[in-house]
């Protein structure tokens, strides 16, 4: 298998881990059980993924994990118009 198709496979399916949660959250209207560190956590780290993924110039990286950061983006979105105040 083609290591390019392989991190493809692998990053797609490490980077919809979180629709889930996201439709979940946008579905109930409830952030209650999201952990606020959790999801900035995820997005630095994504992010410095993504970061990785520039300077080696490994578009699975880059593409996988820009797409989960675009995903947690939109969770944490979430987490402040529907946390209770």
């Amino acid at each position: 298998m083609d290591e390019n198709i392989l991190g493809l496979v692998a990053g797609g399916i490490t980077s919809v881990a979180m629709l889930p949660q996201l439709i979940k959250v946008l579905k109930n209207k409830d952030v209650e059980d999201l952990s606020l560190l959790m999801i900035l956590f995820l997005i630095i780290g994504l992010s410095l993924w993504v970061w990785y993924g520039f300077i080696k110039d490994e578009l699975p990286i880059i593409l996988s994990n820009a797409f989960a950061v675009l995903v947690n983006v939109f969770l944490l979105i979430a987490y402040f118009m529907y946390r209770k105040k």
